[in-house]
Parts: C-alpha cells; structure tokens; sequence
C-alpha cells in the first residue's frame, strides 16, 4: 500500500537509535502507524512534535509488515504553547485521546476537522469550557454520546449553581454542560465538568473496552 496525505502526529515511540514508531490521523486514511527513519536528524526531529501536521508518504509492501513514512512539515502547532504548561498538557491528552478511541486504517473526516478546532479552541478566552464540549464532541463522533438534561431533574440546584445527578447523589452537575450559552463559569466548576465527563468516558468507553484511564487527563484537571 501506497498513500500521499496529510496528517497530525498523535505519538511517537522510540524504535532504535535514528527511528520512532510514529501515529498520525490522517486526513483521507484515518489513522495510520509506522516507522520513521532518521527521525533524530535535525531536518525532521525539530518539527516531530505531537499535535504538528504533516505531509505524509506512507509506503509498505504489504499488510503483514510495517510500513514506513517520510514526512515533511506542513504546520506547526504544539511548538506555541511549549511555555504553557496547562495548554500543552491539554495539547498532549487529546492526541491520546485520538488514539485511543479510534480504529486503524478507519477515515473519519470529522475527526480530523476537530484537531483544528482543537487549536482554534486554546486561543479564546474560555478555552477550558469549550474543550470540555469539544471532547464529547470527540466522544460523539466515535459513536458515544450522553445528553446530561437526562440525568438531572432541571427543577432542582444546588447552591453551588449545579445539578446533582439521578444516578449518583455524590457528583454534581455544573450548569453549563446543560446550558452552553452559561457565562461567568468558575475553577471548581470546570474541574467538576471534566470530572463528570472523565467519568461517563472510564465507566461507558475505556473499561468495557480494557482501555487503562490516561494519567494525562488528571494531571491535566490538577493543572487548572
């Protein structure tokens, strides 16, 4: 198999000495893993940042054997942000989130707009917010999708202006993943919606499927 596309790196794990085994979402194949050579060489190994997009020539012989890529920059990304710890910490989970709600070799344009989105998201002023949203987003798109209006009765609030679920008493709810025009939106209750989110994506996705939770995700939330 032979392909041209573009793509955006989503991990990169040490091969040997000058190679990393490489995984981009691609474009118009989805996503795609195999083998970069020279990797460590100062034309390649100053672009190959996680979340960066590429130009991609993918070749292997056959379907029993990797495949190799030979990669050329098209935009950098991740390298604004290397100062900011939260933002790149975010930049970092979502890439593995990608990964690991996706299939092989399965095209999913959709997806791959959001990692756009995904970058135009960290420039506005309420960014947590809205990558909340853009992760279930992400989440709906691999075919899980939650409407938290069914889990609460809308009639009742808490005095910290969240809901308290129907299915556990012990999470709450905050008002703005029910109400995404809300504004004035504080720290604890962002955390309060990643952690409610976290929990529909460990309890309904990751473990049915043997998926550890990523430890990036809650370094991320203890960030914030």
């Amino acid at each position: 198999m032979k392909f041209e596309d573009k793509g955006f790196l989503i991990s990169k794990t040490k091969y040997n000495e000058n190679s990393v085994i490489a995984d981009f979402y691609t474009e118009n194949n989805g996503k795609v893993t195999g083998l970069i050579f020279g990797a460590t060489s100062s034309k390649i190994k100053n672009f190959l940042f996680i979340g960066n997009n590429f130009n991609l020539q993918f070749n292997t012989k056959n379907n029993n054997r990797s495949g190799y890529f030979k990669v050329e920059i098209e935009k950098i990304f991740t390298p604004h942000y290397l100062d900011n710890k939260l933002k790149l910490n975010c930049i970092l989970y979502s890439m593995h989130l990608i990964k690991i709600l996706t299939v092989e070799n399965q095209i999913n344009k959709k997806i791959y707009k959001q990692f756009y989105k995904l970058f135009e998201i960290l420039n506005k002023d309420e960014w947590i917010k809205n990558y909340i949203f853009w992760e279930l987003e992400v989440i709906k798109l691999v075919g899980y999708d939650i409407n938290f209006n069914n889990y609460v009765d809308l009639n009742k609030i808490n005095e910290n202006n969240s809901y308290v679920p129907t299915f556990d008493g012990s999470k709450e709810i905050p008002s703005f993943l029910l109400n995404k025009n809300k504004t004035e939106i504080n720290k604890q209750e962002l955390k309060n919606g990643l952690k409610i989110v976290g929990d529909f994506l460990n309890k309904t996705i990751l473990t049915p499927n043997n998926i550890n939770y990523p430890l990036s995700r809650t370094e991320f939330i203890k960030l914030i």
